[in-house]
């Protein structure tokens, strides 16, 4: 697929009230171990599953469902979606994840989506659907820590990975919004914690 925009971003549009509101929410409720792979309320990982899961990815995640979140960045999804001109359908939002990055821990590369519909015939929302955009929510100020960088991975003429980091939405409050096959990464902490809510919306597979 041919893209003009492979992210659209929102330079610190969501009040530090409602970002500080989410961090003392997130921080409230008892945080697991950040998988991939794997959904909310997925089975543990075996300890050496764990063991290259977290050459992957290490960092400790609250999943979040709660109206007053979704309803601060839906508006920029649908805004997004349409301004780069994705115009993608879709119809369902998945659990947000209240993400606590501390020092030393990452997300290496990684696409959000996958070609292969969602199997679970007794949840009508997200049955036969993919993840189609992808949000990240910065919830922290960038003073109060180092590294984190969110990082884009973009394919030059060459086919080489060309990667891009994404500057704008280091403020907090900064959204950004991208197709959900996109590859991106979360370089490493050196200092401090870096708090983020991601969220991925599903809709009807590409025709």
């Amino acid at each position: 697929m041919n893209l003009q925009y492979y992210y659209w971003y929102f330079p610190s549009v969501i009040p530090h009230k409602i970002c500080d509101e989410i961090i003392e929410y997130g921080n409230s409720r008892e945080k697991e171990t950040a998988l991939t792979g794997r959904g909310e309320n997925s089975e543990p990982p075996s300890e050496e599953e764990l063991k290259n899961i977290q050459k992957k990815r290490k960092s400790d995640v609250v999943w979040l469902q709660e109206q007053w979140i979704y309803n601060e960045i839906h508006p920029y999804i649908h805004q997004a979606n349409e301004k780069a001109n994705w115009n993608f359908q879709w119809d369902w939002s998945e659990s947000c994840q209240f993400t606590e990055y501390k020092k030393g821990q990452y997300y290496d590369w990684h696409c959000d989506s996958n070609e292969i519909p969602y199997n679970k015939p007794d949840d009508i929302t997200s049955h036969g659907k993919i993840r189609k955009l992808s949000v990240t929510l910065c919830l922290t100020d960038p003073e109060e820590y180092k590294g984190g960088d969110l990082e884009f991975a973009f394919h030059d003429e060459d086919g080489d990975k060309q990667p891009k980091i994404c500057e704008e939405i280091r403020p907090k409050g900064s959204l950004i919004v991208f197709p959900s096959f996109v590859w991106h990464r979360v370089k490493p902490v050196t200092k401090g914690i870096r708090h983020s809510l991601v969220c991925w919306n599903l809709g009807e597979p590409y025709v």
